[in-house]
């Protein structure tokens, strides 16, 4: 690879990375080619960016960005490593541990997301249940609408209650 070659590859890295908040480092090596087309597949159904990277191109491209700290991420930049890349949180943990079930890879080495640090395997479990942001929106406008839907149906409920009682009240009365 030239060197203008290398200067693409970070200022492409440098874009992508800039343009993302969820990035998952990832070890992919040791899958064969029908394994990895399958993996390709699972993440372009799932809306995830995959992508196989040089360790040191990928560490200069996120020295590059000022506003982001990816210094927790620099020691798992060993080995093969790919980048997953989705506007949802949990998309790409959600695609490892699926093709997990058939596969003993990808391994997740990393993550980092919305300046949150995620280093290891042992963490996809508790990424893949992470809740992205429209499923907290949802959360909270389902918990705000539940006490007002309940003080509607009670109000309601009573108004009926009390016709009945005027209605009941005025046959008796004649």
């Amino acid at each position: 690879m030239t060197r203008e070659e290398k200067a693409q590859m970070i200022e492409d890295l440098t874009q992508v990375l800039n343009n993302t908040n969820t990035v998952y480092l990832t070890d992919i090596s040791g899958l064969n080619a029908s394994s990895t087309s399958n993996l390709r597949r699972a993440c372009f159904k799932r809306d995830v960016q995959i992508r196989v990277v040089k360790n040191t191109l990928l560490r200069k491209a996120m020295e590059r960005i000022e506003d982001k700290e990816y210094d927790e991420l620099y020691g798992s930049l060993k080995g093969n490593t790919a980048i997953m890349i989705s506007e949802k949180e949990n998309a790409p943990a959600k695609v490892i541990a699926e093709f997990r079930k058939k596969s003993e890879k990808p391994i997740l080495k990393g993550a980092w997301i919305d300046t949150a640090v995620y280093v290891g395997d042992d963490k996809l479990e508790a990424l893949s249940n992470l809740k992205s942001k429209e499923e907290l929106v949802a959360d909270v406008i389902a918990l705000l609408q539940s006490p007002i839907k309940t003080v509607l149906s009670q109000l309601q409920s009573g108004g009926q209650t009390i016709s009945g009682l005027v209605k009941t009240l005025s046959e008796r009365s004649e």
